[in-house]
């Protein structure tokens, strides 16, 4: 089966490749991650996914806009709630560029972290995979978390030390009690 996997970034998606690969399906990856902060980070990111993409021999479909104000705007009144709306809007761009390439199922990289919400994330897989006639395909990722940050390193991929957007930068790097 065909699958589009959207790739949040390089290392996230070197596990899911492989098993996705292991279990007879055929992954073509989707980059498009619009709440990647800053702009540096961003090209950062992408480059990297370049870079992964052409050593595992993925095909790649490139999303490059880079929309922050789109997300900002999205979260701006509501931060506790930024991952709800980057999960859905990243999954159902998936799913609609899958459904127009005539991809049979979609997936995402997220599923590999630890640090996300994967019942959020199935739940709204399968609600965009039966409104687009598609697969969601959910598998859980993290059994193989540190084979992926061995896999990683032994490529010479940058690693990224948090999840892209700027509140999750603030959570990584701000002392606690200046915010």
């Amino acid at each position: 089966m065909k699958v589009l996997l959207h790739v949040c970034c390089a290392n996230c998606a070197i596990y899911p490749v492989k098993v996705m690969r292991e279990e007879g399906l055929s992954p073509d990856g989707f980059f498009f991650n619009h709440n990647i902060h800053p702009y540096q980070e961003f090209a950062r990111r992408l480059d990297t996914v370049r870079q992964y993409a052409a050593m595992a021999q993925l095909n790649m479909i490139y999303r490059e806009d880079y929309l922050l104000e789109t997300f900002l705007s999205a979260v701006a009144q509501a931060p506790q709630s930024r991952c709800d709306y980057c999960y859905i809007y990243r999954l159902e761009e998936t799913a609609k560029r899958a459904k127009e390439l005539g991809y049979k199922g979609f997936s995402t990289s997220l599923l590999y972290s630890r640090y996300q919400n994967h019942d959020q994330i199935r739940a709204q897989g399968e609600e965009l995979a039966e409104r687009y006639g598609l697969s969601f395909i959910y598998a859980d990722y993290r059994c193989g978390w540190q084979e992926g940050i061995q896999d990683s390193k032994q490529m010479g991929l940058y690693r990224q030390q948090y999840c892209g957007c700027i509140y999750s930068e603030k959570d990584r790097y701000c002392p606690k009690g200046k915010d």
